[in-house]
């Protein structure tokens, strides 16, 4: 087996040898990375079921849609985010032209999660792909049948001078690490996000960390309750809760509380059934000693819907709670599961005062039909991204960039921006030698006196 040093010595090799350069090869590569997806659609949302029960609408509307629509959009863009782009030359630079240049880093490391494993790790890719990098690609441990059909079909698709893929625990990511990358991307905890932040600090290489966070919603009286509910419904329970940029507590007007909290279990039950419980495609949470953590949470506050669970299929309902407990892990840690707790305010100044006390969240979600209210809590809460009116959507958009911000994270991707992320702007003077200017050097006080004046 070869270790890691002589895996990126050679993809290294590889690169600067300028085999990921051109904008055929790049096509190519994309063209190729898509035709080995939709051949192997089938298995790919077999491998999702098995690891997390994910349904095959929603193994395709949360994964394999979303790479899809990365993939077409750089194919469809390439050309034009390749370009040399022009800029402008002040007066003092009379002569030359000044333009950028978009540059592959050359070999960057992607760390992927395990919530949602096809996704996470190949959108990134793409991006990379598309700037002309190599990549390393290391996949959970935790999702085994997702992360062992993946390293399979690019194995089998890929050069591995181009794209390599690492299986194992976390052990091996921490001695991943240790090389020296180009650049890194992680998805992924906070906690492991600090250590893989120091890691790249040792060579100074550059990161784009997207974490996560308690990301609220905010519920004004002026709204529509049915279709409220129903959106923030979806939004925390797609993937058991285990996404994100979930939901991950509400704090709705006072004197809405009870006509809402009925619409939520209202929706509940038009999108899961009677019984979520026994819902055959509702997903499972990922690994026991996750769903002890979840279990542990549901006995600090008083559960006003669902709560019921099963270790043994790792099942957890849909959960409503109230009356939290000021100490509940469920104000200080990203709940990341199927439990959502609701808070009431009466007055959005003491919300947003609140929050901004709080760690910036990677989404913040407002439902409002005062346009006041949603422009205050825009100016005033800094977060990753968010939506009025809805919940997750603004993930899918990959003419958004997508990322956080403070402890929720940094840097972004998807689209153009992804692009971008993974190249270095390298910046260009290219001078004239017609003439020179005298002006810059120092051969009288005349030039000075000159300058002076236009600065």
């Amino acid at each position: 087996m070869r270790s890691f040093e002589a895996m990126i010595q050679e993809q290294r090799s590889y690169f600067l040898h300028g085999h990921t350069l051109s904008y055929q090869a790049r096509m190519q590569a994309l063209q190729r990375l898509e035709h080995m997806i939709r051949r192997n659609e089938h298995v790919i949302m077999d491998a999702l079921h098995r690891d997390l029960n994910k349904s095959e609408h929603e193994a395709f509307t949360t994964e394999c849609s979303l790479v899809y629509t990365e993939i077409n959009q750089a194919k469809k863009k390439l050309r034009r985010w390749m370009r040399h782009k022009k800029v402008r030359t002040p007066l003092t630079h009379v002569g030359s032209k000044s333009y950028i240049i978009p540059e592959p880093y050359g070999v960057v490391a992607i760390f992927s999660p395990w919530n949602y494993p096809f996704q996470l790790a190949i959108a990134p890719l793409v991006s990379a792909i598309a700037a002309g990098n190599c990549a390393v690609l290391k996949l959970s441990e935790h999702a085994p049948h997702t992360s062992e059909i993946l390293a399979h079909l690019i194995r089998k698709t890929f050069d591995t001078h181009f794209i390599s893929v690492v299986l194992g625990p976390g052990q091996v990511a921490q001695t991943l690490l240790k090389e020296r990358f180009d650049y890194i991307f992680f998805t992924g905890s906070g906690t492991i996000g600090k250590e893989v932040m120091q890691q790249a600090n040792n060579h100074l290489t550059p990161v784009t960390l997207e974490l996560g966070g308690k990301s609220p919603v905010i519920v004004d009286r002026d709204v529509q309750l049915d279709l409220a509910a129903k959106r923030i419904v979806w939004g925390k329970f797609t993937n058991a809760g285990q996404t994100c940029v979930a939901p991950d507590y509400v704090y709705v007007h006072g004197s809405i509380e009870d006509a809402f909290l009925a619409k939520v279990e209202e929706q509940i039950t038009a999108l899961y059934t009677n019984d979520p419980f026994e819902h055959k495609d509702f997903p499972r949470i990922i690994h026991e000693k996750h769903f002890e953590r979840l279990e542990r949470m549901l006995h600090t506050g008083t559960i006003v819907y669902g709560g019921k669970n099963d270790i043994d299929s790792l099942r957890m309902e849909p959960t409503i709670m109230k009356d939290v407990d000021e100490h509940s892990p469920l104000l200080s840690e990203e709940i990341f599961g199927p439990i959502l707790p609701i808070f009431t305010y009466n007055d959005l100044t003491e919300v947003v005062h609140t929050l901004q006390q709080k760690e910036k969240p990677l989404a913040l979600y407002i439902f409002s039909t005062n346009d006041k209210h949603i422009a205050y809590i825009q100016q005033h809460l800094s977060f990753g991204g968010g939506c009025i009116n809805d919940t997750l959507y603004h993930v899918a958009n990959t003419h958004l960039p997508f990322g956080g911000v403070g402890g929720s994270g940094m840097g972004s991707y998807h689209g153009k921006n992804g692009f971008e992320t993974f190249s270095h702007m390298k910046s260009i003077v290219k001078q004239t030698t017609l003439f020179d200017l005298p002006f810059r050097y120092p051969t009288g006080k005349k030039w000075l006196s000159w300058l002076k004046k236009i600065f």
